[in-house]
Parts: structure tokens; sequence; C-alpha cells
């Protein structure tokens, strides 16, 4: 037998042996690599964010620049309420984390216990409200309502509540001078989101999880110059989270302060008029529904004519923005959101749509002259005007025979503008139009701003609608599939249309042409659109950018950033129809369908422009337009559901101007009475201190006078401007029927 010996070792083993030592070898490498990695090449980077965890901010949001008026009076700013706060790192020193402080705190406040523990406990998904979702490092606000003597309790018995401050803090303020509320203009703040925290992490201006900001109107517009530059505090803390020192601070810079175009002494004006207008139309008996009119809803636009700055601007209904303030409620937010508010929150100047009647004319009077009509005629103004057997009337079927376009736009007559755009639609090829169709009407809608926004710096502004062929064939592209399902022949209304939209729904008809020379149809425009309009035909034809925010001014008066008018471009028409079209307009308030609302104006001192409209809706009341010019302003008003232009909204814009003017009830002119004969040029002065000198605003209207009943007279759409007839109800076309008599408020303007 043979012996092996101990020592040996076969080749199978000393092969393995090589393989460990490999490996081991290898791995100690890589090891060794990877610490040189990270000691060595990104020793710094590692070194700084290991250093960084150790560093705790704290945010001190900025005070709010304010919103002020034309002449500085504030109209959104801050005022100061005493908050109390509890650290909460103080109090996890503390052996009982606290409780007893905030326990004693919770009886000078005058609150449960349980509470003010609740507050100051951190939020998690396990955590239910209230519960404190911003850093641990931050003071936690308990009460921003607490009084003078419970701060002085606090503040002077200190060594019992330690952690605890009692300090005075800015809060947002909706001042509301005068009573102009503002709301859709100025809108409203609310609690920042976590991706907007995110997103301004690392900016210049990060957000608390308590901060509020803009959401709409010139608050989220100007919200970047409002908001300021945030104060940061950096704090040294332990592995344990202690507070262990301080590194760094930056103290907190204030927003700028916003100047705006707006008036509150004007804006308070327009938004009582259109209150009391839409209040009036209520009273009146709607023949054609058979019950009184709704007058649900509508806006009021005053702007300066030479520059597009906005002056005042109402919407109806509307809201106390101050709800919004430190939050708001469940029932609040229900008020103002649920399907029975008619949805306050909406500037109907910027986002109600509807067609616009009558008001419409003065773009296809243009369209009319750019293709080749003469402004001067003659143009048959029937009674009604058939179309293949079907009949458009001029409403009330009132004729006029041969007049001139001018004449057209001063008695509203529609059969003139039926006649132009059939002759324009069967040019352009009719149901099968030409390559080089010149669709004048419509081209000229779009040239004078209509089917897009105004620029106005105001968020979410509405385009309106002109529904010329593209349109006709996006609709019908994107409904098509609806109609055929819903439409049947010879059934319902409803139905009976959606069948044709079905089969033709993308063809432009001779109806779709002649409603829409009227404003009729699909058109749809905005209040804003239209006052842009009547201001470029004031001005020469510049169609300007509508502006509220006039400059930015910094927090010490010391940094003027003025907003300059901008425009759009030009009216599609040359000077000569310009003038032609403003000699009409003037002729409307002096001799046509608003000349028995501008009786007794000092037309020779302050010419008067106006047109009237009154817009059908199909499954509505009748909405109100009256778009009025002088040579410093234009003022617009629209009733949804509120009747006819003159009768709706004529008295209340006709009170405007006399606010505006000083114009007493004879035609006298006072302009010690006038709140703004001529428009504000001048910015409010902002002193180093921040102060502002603003002048104080008066309620509107001071003191309300009964005056004897109105009489019962109303202008006759004839020559004679001087032609009346007692019947109330006589009225000889649309934009001239006359709302039931009623008791007349005079009103006294503000001094």
């Amino acid at each position: 037998m043979t012996n092996i010996p101990e020592t040996g070792r076969t080749p199978r083993v000393q092969i393995r042996l090589v393989v460990i030592q490999i490996l081991v070898l290898s791995l100690l490498g890589t090891l060794g690599g990877r610490l040189w990695y990270l000691q060595i090449r990104n020793g710094d980077e590692y070194a700084k964010e290991a250093s960084g965890n150790h560093v705790q901010q704290v945010v001190s949001p900025a005070v709010r620049g304010s919103i002020l008026d034309a002449r500085g009076v504030p109209i959104a700013d801050n005022e100061t309420r005493l908050v109390v706060s509890a650290s909460r790192t103080d109090l996890l020193k503390m052996k009982d984390d606290g409780d007893a402080v905030l326990t004693k705190l919770a009886r000078v406040l005058g609150l449960k216990a349980k509470d003010v523990l609740d507050k100051v406990r951190l939020c998690d998904s396990k955590t239910p409200q209230p519960c404190w979702n911003g850093s641990p490092y931050q003071p936690i606000p308990i009460t921003d309502e607490a009084t003078a003597k419970q701060a002085l309790q606090i503040r002077e018995r200190a060594e019992d509540f330690p952690g605890i401050t009692a300090e005075p803090m800015a809060v947002r303020r909706y001042a509301a001078p005068g009573e102009a509320n503002t709301a859709q203009v100025l809108g409203y703040l609310s609690p920042v989101t976590d991706e907007e925290i995110t997103k301004a992490k690392d900016t210049a201006s990060p957000y608390l999880r308590s901060d509020q900001v803009g959401r709409s109107g010139l608050e989220r517009e100007y919200d970047k110059e409002l908001r300021g530059k945030a104060g940061v505090t950096r704090y040294e803390v332990d592995n344990l989270g202690r507070v262990i020192g301080q590194a760094k601070s930056d103290e907190a810079q204030p927003g700028a302060n916003v100047v705006t175009s707006i008036d509150s002494r004007v804006q308070r004006v327009a938004e009582y008029e259109l209150n009391e207008a839409m209040k009036a139309a209520r009273d009146v008996y709607d023949d054609n529904t058979g019950e009184n009119y709704k007058a649900d809803s509508g806006a009021v636009v005053v702007m300066e004519a030479k520059t597009g700055r906005v002056v005042a601007m109402a919407s109806n209904p509307s809201y106390d923005p101050n709800a919004w303030v430190g939050g708001i409620s469940g029932k609040d937010y229900t008020k103002l959101t649920g399907k029975g508010s008619n949805y306050p929150l909406l500037n109907r100047a910027i986002q109600g749509q509807s067609a616009p009647g009558s008001v419409f004319k003065v773009i296809p009077t243009a369209a009319a002259v750019n293709a080749g009509y003469s402004f001067n005629g003659p143009y048959e103004c029937s009674s009604s005007y058939s179309i293949g057997g079907q009949v458009f009337n001029n409403f009330e079927s009132k004729g006029y025979g041969p007049i001139s376009l001018g004449r057209a736009l001063e008695v509203s007559c529609d059969t003139v503008f039926y006649r132009l755009s059939h002759e324009e639609w069967k040019r352009d090829g009719g149901t099968k139009p030409k390559k080089n169709a010149k669709d004048w009407f419509y081209k000229t809608a779009h040239q004078f701003g209509l089917g897009k926004e105004t620029g106005i710096d105001l968020p979410n502004e509405v385009a309106g609608r002109v529904p010329d062929r593209q349109w006709k064939q996006d609709y019908w592209k994107a409904n098509k599939d609806a109609w055929c399902k819903y439409g049947k022949k010879g059934g319902s209304y409803a139905q009976q249309i959606a069948y044709e939209n079905c089969l033709e729904g993308n063809r432009m008809r001779a109806g779709d042409s002649v409603n829409y020379s009227i404003g009729q149809g699909d058109t749809l425009v905005t209040p804003i659109q239209m006052a842009t309009i009547y201001s470029a035909i004031s001005n020469g034809g510049t169609l300007y950018d509508p502006t509220v925010g006039k400059a930015i001014i910094s927090p010490d008066g010391k940094t003027v950033q003025e907003i300059e008018p901008k425009s759009h471009g030009k009216l599609p028409m040359t000077r000569k129809t310009r003038d032609e079209i403003d000699g009409a307009l003037a002729g409307v308030a002096t001799r046509g369908t608003a000349a028995w609302r501008f009786g007794g104006w000092p037309q020779d001192k302050i010419p008067m422009h106006a047109k009237t409209g009154t817009a059908e809706v199909y499954g509505k009341q009748t909405t109100s337009w009256f778009t009025t010019y002088t040579k410093d302003y234009s003022v617009v008003m629209t009733i949804s559901q509120g009747g006819t232009g003159s009768g709706a909204s004529g008295p209340a814009v006709r009170n405007i101007y006399n606010a505006l003017y000083g114009v007493s009830e004879d035609g006298a002119i006072d302009k010690k009475k006038a709140l703004l004969y001529d428009p504000q040029k001048n910015l409010p002065k902002i002193e180093k201190d921040g102060s502002i000198d603003s002048p104080k605003v008066e309620k509107y209207p001071a003191k309300k006078e009964q005056a004897s009943e109105e009489g019962g007279q109303q202008p006759v759409n004839g020559d004679d401007p001087a032609a009346t007839v007692p019947d109330p109800n006589a009225g000889n076309n649309r934009d001239t029927r006359r709302r039931s008599a009623r008791p007349k408020k005079r009103r006294r303007t503000l001094t």
C-alpha cells in the first residue's frame, strides 16, 4: 500500500487557493477604488451634502405689495393682526414636550386645550386636521385673532410661556373703498400647492406651506411683483434635530405696489348702476316668454378711449374676496362654486360670451364699404327679406324705405344688412364657395379683433367666436357623430336641427350669413372686445390692448415701472369711413334708438355716440347690449336675459356718464361734481416709508332722492327727432321697445 505525504497538495486544491486569492484581491481592489471615489474624487461634494443635512431653513414670508387705484387708494392691501405662534423646537426641549405650556396658553386664548395641542403636531398621512404641514423649525400659528389683552398677557409673562410668541403680522385685506368691491378684477389668494413649493424651493423667493398665492385677477397676473422676496434664516441642528446655532439670515423684502387705472369712485358707480339695472329689468314683463326678465348676470366696462386703460370693470353676480383670506370655509366655497351660485368667480367682462346683436353692426358696415358698397346707399330698409321662401323680418316689421348705411345704424335696420350679406354670400359662391372667396364680412370681423383675446392683463380671458367657413368645418367635424345620433327627420325642433347639421352642418347657408350680419347666430363676443372696438372708433382707429395695471412701484417709491399702452392693430377702414360711422353713432344718441336715453345730454359740449343691441338667444330671453363712447371714454354694458339694449342697460350707462362728467338731469355740467371729467394721468406718490397720501372715497350714491314718475313718452324711429308717442309699448324696433314705467331715482354724484 502506497503512503501519501500529509503535506502534499493536489493540483486541484492549488487551483482553488489561487482563485480565492484572486477574488479576495479583486474585492479589496474594488473596495479601495470605491473608497477613493467617495473620499477623494467626490469627497467635497458629499461633504457638502452631509453638512447640508445639518442645516435647516426657516422661511419668513414677505409682506405682499398693495394694489392701488389710479389715485393711490388701496383696493387690496394688508392689515395687521396679532398672531400667537408656538416654537415646536423649544417645546420639545421640555419634559412633557410643552403640553403644560400649551394647555395654559389655551386658557388665555379661550380655546380648548386639545385644539391647541393638535395644531402643533406634524401632519402625515395618518394625522387628521388640524395639524402643522410646514417646517418643524417654523413658528406654528395658533391663532391670528388674538386680542391686545391676550397678547399682553403672553408677553408680560414670558417665563410662563416659553416658546410662545405674540407678534403683529400682515394679513391680506380687500378694502372695498366707498363699497367698490372690484372682486373679479382683483382676484383672490389661496394656499400654495406642493407642486408650487417644490418649484420655488431653490428660487430667490421660496414658499412657506402656509403661504397664499394669487389665483385670479390682478393677484395672479402680478403675483411675482406683489409677492416680494421671502426671508430665510438657516439654523444648525444636530442629528437629533436640535438647534445648536444660527448659520445665516436673509431679511424678507416686501413686494412692490401695483398701481391700476381703476378709479374706485367710478368703479362703485359702475357696480351700483349695473346692479340697479338688473334689479329693474326683473320688474319688467317679457311678452315673448310670458314672465319677467330674469336678468341673471351682467357686466360693464368703462375704458379710456385713447389708451385702452380700464377705469372700471364690474361683473354681476359678485362676491367678497375677503372670504378667501386665511383659507376659505367649505360652506363659502360651495356658495361661490355650487350649481345654484351662477358662478360669481367668473369675470363676465372678459369671460362672458354672448351674441352681440345690433352693436355688432359697425363691423358689417365697415365690411360693406371695404367690399365696394357706398356708405350713402341708398339701401332698401323693408319690413322683411325673403330667401328661398324663408322670411327674415326687420324687428317689429318696421320699414324705412331707401336709406344710407349711416341711417341703418341709427334705426338699427336689419334688412339692409340682410341684403348686403346675402349678396356677398352669393358672390363668394354660396354653399359651394370659390377658392378666392373674399368673405368680407368674416374677414373684417377678424380685423376688428374678434375671435381672439384682446390681450388684457387679466388671466383666463376668452376669445369669443367668428363663425366663418373654417369654424363651420371644424365645428361640424367635432360634433357630427353626436348630431347624427340625436337627429331625427320630422322630430322635435332640436332633433330636426341636429338632423340637418348631421347632413350638411359644415355648409355656410344663406341663413347663416344673414343672421351673422346682425350679430346673431353663432357669433360670440365679450364686453371687453366691444369696449376695445368702440374705443378704437372714438380715438381714430387704434385698437389698444386693454390694461388694468398702470405702474409697478417699489415699496419705498424710488423705482417706478410704468405700463405703457400697447396697440394690437388698426381698424380696417379709411379715415373717411371712420368719420361716417362716427357721425352715424352720434345720430343713434340724438335721433336714433338711444335718443330717448340721452335726452338733455350736452351734445354740443360732450358729443355722445351709441349703439343699442338686443340679442336673441335660443331657449333664453334676449340679451341687452348698450355700447357708447365720447372723446374720452367708452362704456359698454350687457345684461343676460335682461331685455332690450336701451331699455335695460340705457339708464345705467347714462348715469355712469352723468357721474363721470358731472352732468345733471337737465344737462348742466358741474366739473366740481364730476368724478373724472378728464382721464387720470399722474401716478400716486409713495413715500420712502411706504405711506401713500390717498384721498377718501365716499359711498355711492351719497343720497337717494325720489323724483316724480317717469313719463311714458318714447321716441319714434322716424326722421323727426322730436316726435314722441305716449304708449310705452309702441317701440318701433328691438332697440327702442319701452320698458314699463317705474319710479325714476335721481342719484347724486360723489364729490
